[in-house]
């Protein structure tokens, strides 16, 4: 179970959190109706006054949002001081600085454009997204990743090529070789070359060689 000192420290936060929470809806409240009331003397009645101080805060909230989460802060700021200047003008306008029954021509036409500001401003918050936390990590561990160098290809030893294994040779068909060799001296008067040996013989030209190499 917490004890007595956590205890006192909740009630404190909470005690806080109640008076924050308090301040913040008088405030939300006072602004809302400010507003409504420049809405109604600048000729917009009935749920179209009301829409008003609805636009102006949304507004506040989503630019605010931008702010504290996403990205394009040049932007947000903008726009919240567009809709704090508003909530602010109302706010003022209502303090008995003007004459609400009386409006004059230009606070008519600040209020007639509003929606078109509004709606202009939710739209360019809404449609810019926000970089979140993830998309941050991605590029700090994209940006931190080393870059792998290519590896050069080893050199391969050259190997010399294997000599081909000799080829068995029967000494029967030696014998008949040294005998086509001594007929072709003497019919010639030359030794018998490797090509003819190959040719009287009939066998390959390896076993040819081998054959030469013997005579």
């Amino acid at each position: 179970m917490p004890g007595p000192g956590r205890s006192r420290t909740v009630r404190a936060h909470l005690a806080r959190v109640d008076a924050v929470l308090v301040q913040a809806l008088i405030a939300a409240a006072l602004s809302f109706a400010h507003l409504h009331d420049v809405a109604v003397a600048a000729g917009q009645d009935g749920w179209k006054a009301w829409a008003y101080p609805v636009s102006v805060d949304l507004l506040l909230v989503a630019a605010w949002r931008r702010l504290r989460t996403g990205n394009a802060k040049t932007a947000a700021w903008c726009w919240f001081v567009i809709a704090l200047a508003a909530s602010l003008g109302a706010n003022v306008a209502t303090a008995g600085l003007l004459d609400l029954g009386n409006v004059p021509a230009w606070l008519r036409i600040l209020v007639a454009g509003w929606p078109a500001v509004a709606f202009l401003g939710g739209t360019l918050l809404a449609h810019s997204p926000p970089k979140t936390a993830d998309d941050v990590e991605v590029i700090e561990d994209q940006e931190d990743e080393p870059e792998t160098a290519l590896e050069a290809p080893t050199p391969t030893s050259i190997e010399p090529p294997l000599e081909p294994p000799p080829v068995p040779i029967p000494a029967a068909l030696i014998n008949h070789a040294r005998k086509v060799a001594d007929e072709h001296h003497t019919r010639t008067g030359a030794p018998i070359d490797t090509p003819t040996l190959r040719a009287r013989l009939g066998v390959p030209a390896p076993m040819a060689d081998a054959i030469a190499a013997h005579l």
